[in-house]
């Protein structure tokens, strides 16, 4: 089908958000027209387009809150795992209870579960069980409680991240809903980086205050939904170029059938029903080819780089440097307490960066190389663990050396997420197989968070046991 004049002027001269992988052939379609004689400024302001750039840019933003929103209650409860606990409790109990209620959702719902996705529902339950989650941690003083309100944040989370992942797969083309996913991972890269700084700033009020704060934030999250997120059909006219790993399978997209109530904001007419919901057979079918594919890679990634946050990451501390020494580091280590929150933030800006690659204009990955950020990962493991035992880092370099390894740290876990999820939605499938297909893979990531809590219980005591041998015993002073 060939492009119209403004649909080619709505996506290369859109100001508004950034060009992405799948928007760059534009640019040569434009040139064309050109050459057929259109005139520079030809219905470039027409209201049509208008609308629809200004739609463009609203679904743009509403992904990304929903992405920073969703994670940032997950990253700040990771980032004060020290305050949480008692010192002699190991972190990765945090770590534990901070994923595995959401196993339970992102199983439960995609596998389990059958029937329409009742987004209106779902978002409104995970905005309630947020907010009272992180109350019961600022308002409890004993660790089982302080569990139970992160099991309840936890929960809401997991079932928010695959509900906005599948909420992607309602916008049609395929390529507009891969902007979808861009942008999500960009805004759940930024949770990252807003979680971790903003407990970096207000750890100091303690947990009642700080904790309390952040409660606020889930209602972001019904907000955006209702006020500011477009039509599933606002983009049903849009001609966008195909994705190079799938354009030549490409199949006709489907739209599932969207009621009043699951529209959000906006009223959409409701299409009639033309396919059966999946059985557990068609699910397997279309589960088995991403195992390898993607889930395998994501899990192993998150295997990797959850056991170095929290397994190696708190034993991994050096003499509080002085200005002489160091005259970066001197200047924001003050205590051998900063180190960790220090590591968590390193970390969180770098995965915002890799989050955003799509987001920000750069190439997706290759489906065949979306492993290979997990083979770097389990380098980066064993070099920082053999680095926390046996300290050959000089104490002069060590917190410089470790800043650029948990840098790439960072950039390999942004990069497997954001490229596995922007694949998986672009095969080719009808809207039912593309909506189970993005729920069923964070249950990989999820299971690697998960295992990786198991593992970094006792890599903690391990390695914090190897330290004192060696004749330094910083880590029992935490």
């Amino acid at each position: 089908m060939p492009i119209e004049p403004e649909q080619v002027e709505l996506h290369t001269r859109n100001n508004m958000v950034h060009e992405t992988p799948y928007d760059s052939s534009i640019r040569e379609r434009m040139e064309e027209d050109d050459d057929l004689g259109l005139s520079e400024g030809e219905n470039k302001d027409s209201p049509e387009m208008i609308r629809q750039r200004r739609s463009l840019f609203r679904l743009s933003l509403s992904f990304f809150l929903f992405g920073l929103i969703n994670n940032v209650l997950y990253v700040i409860i990771l980032s004060a795992a020290l305050d949480l606990v008692p010192p002699s409790t190991p972190k990765g109990i945090i770590l534990f209870w901070n994923i595995a209620p959401s196993i339970v959702a992102k199983f439960s719902w995609p596998y389990i579960l059958k029937g329409r996705i009742r987004y209106t529902r779902r978002l409104i339950g995970c905005c309630f069980l947020s907010v009272t989650g992180m109350i019961v941690v600022a308002t409890s003083a004993g660790l089982s409680a302080r569990l139970f309100g992160i099991g309840c944040a936890s929960f809401a989370a997991g079932l928010g991240e695959l509900t906005f992942l599948q909420l992607s797969t309602t916008f049609h083309p395929p390529s507009v809903a891969g902007r979808g996913v861009g942008y999500f991972a960009s805004g759940t890269g930024a949770a990252g980086l807003a979680g971790a700084f903003l407990w970096w700033e207000i750890r100091g009020l303690g947990v009642r205050i700080g904790v309390g704060l952040s409660s606020v934030l889930p209602f972001v999250i019904p907000l955006t939904y209702f006020l500011l997120l477009p039509r599933p059909h606002a983009f049903s006219a849009l001609v966008l170029p195909e994705i190079e790993d799938f354009a030549s399978s490409r199949t006709e997209y489907a739209q599932l059938p969207v009621s009043e109530e699951d529209a959000g904001g906006a009223v959409v007419e409701p299409l009639p029903l033309t396919t059966k919901a999946l059985s557990i057979g068609d699910k397997w079918q279309l589960l088995k080819p991403m195992i390898p594919r993607y889930m395998m890679p994501l899990f192993f990634v998150y295997l990797f780089e959850y056991t170095i946050n929290q397994g190696v990451a708190p034993t991994l501390i050096y003499p509080i440097p002085t200005l002489e020494s160091s005259p970066v580091f001197g200047r924001i280590i003050y205590s051998i307490r900063d180190y960790y929150p220090l590591w968590q933030l390193v970390y969180q800006s770098t995965v915002f960066l890799s989050r955003s690659s799509l987001s920000l204009g750069l190439p997706a990955l290759p489906t065949r190389a979306i492993s290979i950020p997990s083979i770097i990962q389990g380098f980066l493991l064993i070099t920082l663990s053999s680095e926390s035992a046996l300290g050959y880092f000089p104490d002069s370099l060590a917190p410089g050396l470790v800043f650029l390894l948990i840098s790439v740290e960072g950039i390999c876990g942004g990069l497997s997420y954001v490229n596995a999820y922007f694949r998986a939605g672009q095969e080719p499938a009808d809207a039912q197989e593309r909506a189970f297909k993005m729920g069923a893979i964070g249950l990989a990531d999820s299971l690697g968070i998960l295992a990786a809590s198991l593992v970094a219980m006792p890599t903690e005591i391990s390695l914090c046991r190897a330290q004192v041998a060696r004749g330094r015993s910083l880590c029992q002073e935490l």
